[in-house]
């Protein structure tokens, strides 16, 4: 896939309907989830679904590191033949639940998630080990 080893933590399992990862609290990690997306997408034909997920996971990758310490999960799961939906969970160590709010024009940040929302199926936030889980799912296109 051609991630660098110092870019990932762990790579669970990437075979299969599922796929994780884990990545470092540096600024690599968004790059080496987009890889990490495309190139499991790829292998999943779902390359129609390559472009949107990359940004989505890129969006929700950099909060983690605004925002958090500790790795960064990424968890794709395959969708349920041509109809179902892909899910995406980005998850960090800090338990505060994200809520999304709306950025002013002039605000340098503040649209990962209004971006996630209004590109995605559904989204959601939940607590998950000793942090949180930011998930989304995209509609596979027929």
């Amino acid at each position: 896939m051609g991630l660098l080893a110092w870019e990932v933590i762990g790579v669970f399992d990437t075979e299969g309907d599922c796929a994780e990862w884990t990545f470092p609290s540096e600024p690599g990690a968004v790059r080496a989830a987009r890889v990490a997306v495309r190139g499991q997408l790829g292998g999943w034909h779902l390359e129609s679904l390559a472009d949107l997920t990359a940004l989505l996971v890129s969006e929700l990758v950099t909060n983690s590191l605004r925002h958090a310490d500790g790795p960064i999960g990424l968890r794709l799961v395959r969708p349920d033949g041509l109809d179902g939906t892909l899910l995406v969970e980005v998850s960090d160590q800090l338990p505060d639940l994200p809520h999304e709010r709306v950025a002013r024009p002039e605000d340098e940040s503040g649209r990962g998630l209004q971006l996630v929302a209004g590109s995605s199926h559904r989204w959601g936030t939940r607590p998950g080990g000793s942090g949180k889980i930011v998930w989304f799912e995209l509609a596979v296109p027929k």
